[in-house]
C-alpha cells in the first residue's frame, strides 16, 4: 500500500497556495512493525539522574557510526557557529483528583487551555459526564462544570483561571509508564531550568539534560541559543493504532516560532553552521514553521505535521533527544532524520549497552548523514 498525505495541514488541499512545498506531500510506505524494538522493562527510567548532566549520551554521527559518551562530553560535539534550538513551554501541573458531583471517583488530564477559565480534558470517570454535569476536585475546593464534549476531550469550565487552579490543586501529570506518583522531586526534576511559557502536559525531555552551567558553557563556546515554543500534549504518549503509518493522523500540538528565532535559523545556515534541536518537539515547530508562507512575524499555530522516512527536512541539521517509545511517531521522526538501519542499530547496541530509556533516561545526539 502506498499513500501519498499532505503532511502538514498548512498546505493547501487544492493544488492553490503554497502546496508545492516540498514539506506538504510525502508518500510514506511503511507498516508499523518496521518500528518495533524489544525493550527489558528494567530499562524503563523511573527517576532522573542524580544531577542533570549525569546521564550517558549515545552519539550517531554522520556517517551512522555510534560513539558511547556521557552528557558532559557535548560541548566537544559542537563547533562554533552552531545553534542550539530549545523548546521553552512549561509544563503544568495537568492532572487533577476527584469525582464527578453525582457520584464516583474521576479524573481530569487537562490537554489545552483554551481560555482563562476553559480547558480541554481527558476525563476517566466510570461513565463519561455530561453536559451539565460537574467534577469536583481537591476535596470540594475546586468544582467545575462540564460544557460539551469535542470528540475524545471534554470542555470544562472553572470558577477562576485555570492555571490558578491547577497550581493550587494540580499534580505533575508523569509518564504513563514512570509508576510512582507525582512527588516534590519530580515538580523541578520534569521541567527545564529555562521553561517559560506555561502549557504543556508533557516535558521536552532532551532539555532535562541541561543546566545552568552546560548552557553557560556552551555559550562562552560561541554556540548560538535560541528558543521555540510547542505546547506539548498527552497524545504524544499514543501509540500509533493503524498497521500502515500513512492512515495515522497526528495529535494537534500548538506552537510558536518566533521572527527572531527564525532569523537566527537562516543567518546559521548561511553561516555554515548547524540547527541543532533540542528535542523533537523543537523540530516539529521548526519544521511546521518552515512549511508556512514566507513573511514578517513569527509562524504560529496548530501543528499536525507528520515526519517519517521519506520526510525532507528544510531546517534541522541535527537533534539532541532521548529514547522513544517502539511504534511511536517519535521514532519514526528519528528515523526519518537518520535513516531506518542506523535507528535500529542504534537502539539494539542501547538496549545491549544497558542505556536508560524514555523521560527520565539517557540521550541522544543525532546527526543527519548531510550535516
Amino acid at each position: 500500500m502506498r499513500l501519498k498525505i499532505r503532511a502538514n495541514p498548512a498546505c493547501s488541499p487544492t493544488g492553490s497556495g503554497h502546496d508545492d512545498h516540498p514539506h506538504c506531500y510525502v508518500t510514506y510506505d511503511f507498516d508499523i512493525s518496521q518500528f518495533d524494538y524489544e525493550l527489558p522493562p528494567e530499562l524503563i527510567a523511573q527517576s532522573p539522574a542524580a544531577r542533570r548532566d549525569a546521564s550517558r549520551l549515545l552519539r550517531l554521527d554522520a556517517h551512522s557510526a555510534l560513539h558511547d559518551l556521557h552528557f558532559t562530553d557535548l560541548p566537544n560535539l559542537l563547533r562554533a557557529g552552531d545553534l542550539l534550538v530549545f523548546n521553552n513551554t512549561q509544563v503544568i501541573k495537568a492532572r487533577l483528583h476527584g469525582r464527578k458531583a453525582s457520584g464516583g471517583k474521576a479524573e481530569a488530564l487537562i490537554e489545552r487551555i483554551t481560555e482563562p477559565d476553559r480547558a480541554l480534558a481527558h476525563v476517566r470517570a466510570s461513565k463519561a459526564p455530561r453536559p451539565g454535569s460537574r467534577l469536583v476536585f481537591a476535596d470540594g475546593a475546586c468544582e467545575v462544570e462540564v460544557v460539551g464534549r469535542h470528540d475524545a476531550l471534554f470542555e470544562l469550565h472553572f470558577p477562576c483561571r485555570v492555571l490558578d487552579a491547577l497550581d493550587q490543586y494540580g499534580s505533575v501529570p508523569l509518564p504513563p509508564y514512570i509508576t510512582h506518583a507525582a512527588g516534590h522531586e519530580d515538580e523541578s526534576r520534569y521541567q527545564t531550568v529555562y521553561a517559560e511559557r506555561p502549557g504543556a502536559v508533557a516535558a521536552p525531555t532532551a532539555g532535562l539534560h541541561f543546566d545552568q552551567a552546560m548552557l553557560d558553557r556552551l555559550k562562552a563556546q560561541g554556540i548560538g541559543e535560541t528558543f521555540v515554543t510547542l505546547h506539548v500534549g498527552a497524545g504524544t504518549f499514543q501509540p500509533v493504532r493503524v498497521q500502515n503509518i500513512a492512515d495515522h493522523v497526528m495529535h494537534a500540538e500548538r506552537y510558536e516560532v518566533p521572527e527572531d528565532t527564525l532569523a537566527q535559523v537562516a543567518a546559521t545556515r548561511r553561516a555554515g553552521g548547524r540547527v541543532i534541536a533540542v528535542g523533537t518537539t523543537s523540530v516539529r515547530a521548526l519544521e511546521a514553521a518552515a512549511a508556512q508562507p514566507a513573511g514578517p512575524g513569527p509562524r504560529e499555530g496548530d501543528t499536525r505535521l507528520f515526519i517519517a522516512p521519506g520526510y525532507q527536512f528544510a531546517a534541522v541539521d541535527a537533534l539532541i533527544t532521548n529514547f522513544h517509545l517502539p511504534q511511536s511517531t517519535l521514532l519514526m521522526l528519528i528515523s526519518a532524520l537518520a535513516g531506518m538501519e542506523p535507528i535500529r542499530r542504534a537502539y539494539a547496541h542501547a538496549v545491549q549497552s544497558r542505556y536508560r530509556f524514555f523521560s527520565y533516561g539517557d540521550a541522544m545526539f543525532i546527526e543527519s548523514p548531510e550535516s
